[in-house]
């Protein structure tokens, strides 16, 4: 039995005492790899630099849409130097965000087609945000990919992820015919969140990815407590009985999906 957090942010400062321990909790609790996405260019630094500490660790490069203030017009090129890495296997987190709203959406458009743009030319997958932005969301994200396939790009049959996702069920059957994949959370797991179990139990197997988005997130029965990696296995055994099935054979597909969309190998 194998599992991948395919999305937590270990780089944070609520990690900082006892970092080294959560990750040897993940691979005590079966995890083969942990994906770490950077929310700006400093974090994106800190992710590739726990990648470098930490087998199991990998990151991803990008400035989320709540840090792009901090966008100048040599972010995007510090972001692409960074995605020369050998451990950044994807762009993100990147997207939109309305509920917060820190940025104008004019701001966000801009960063979040430029970032798409540097995902297509570098042929990594990218790993979105978004919060009460989905019609944006899906003009953007859906006419780059549209674009991929135009280009014959093999990046169009495995765009990306819609991390810890919580829209509704057209978003959803929207992004699968875009090839995307749906990523899903702690919440899944909440007594309150019959929608989002019924949307869960729709998704085809094949599409499915299981994340933590650490430190927030935790699980049931350990929600409001600091969340970690190795919690990702609470979300993998409620996706399993939503599906009728085992935990184990979830866990063997959503581990060969990650694998399948961030190019990682069977070692990973």
């Amino acid at each position: 039995m194998a599992l991948i957090d395919t999305h937590c942010h270990l780089d944070y400062e609520s990690f900082e005492e006892d970092r080294d321990e959560v990750v040897a909790r993940a691979k005590a609790a079966g995890l083969v790899a942990i994906i770490n996405p950077g929310t700006n260019v400093h974090s994106s630094r800190a992710a590739l630099g726990l990648a470098e500490a930490h087998e199991i660790v990998y990151a991803a490069v990008g400035v989320h849409p709540n840090d792009a203030a901090e966008w100048d017009d040599g972010s995007l090129g510090q972001i692409a130097g960074l995605a020369e890495h050998p451990k950044a296997i994807a762009i993100g987190e990147i997207g939109l965000d309305y509920y917060r709203e820190w940025t104008p959406p004019e701001s966000q458009h801009k960063i979040f087609r430029g970032q798409l743009g540097l995902a297509a030319e570098l042929g990594l997958p990218v790993i979105i945000h978004n919060r009460q932005a989905e019609d944006d969301i899906m003009t953007i994200l859906f006419e780059w990919q549209k674009q991929l396939e135009q280009n014959r790009s093999p990046l169009a049959k495995r765009p990306g992820v819609l991390h810890s996702f919580g829209a509704n069920l057209s978003f959803a059957e929207a992004a699968l015919q875009h090839n995307f994949f749906i990523g899903l959370t702690g919440p899944l797991t909440f007594k309150n969140a019959p929608d989002l179990q019924d949307l869960a139990a729709q998704m085809p197997l094949e599409k499915l990815l299981v994340e933590t988005d650490s430190p927030y997130l935790s699980p049931h029965p350990l929600r409001g407590q600091r969340n970690e990696p190795g919690r990702v296995k609470l979300v993998a055994e409620k996706l399993a009985e939503l599906h009728g099935m085992a935990f184990e054979a979830m866990a063997e597909i959503t581990t060969a999906n990650a694998r399948r969309l961030f190019g990682l190998g069977a070692a990973a």
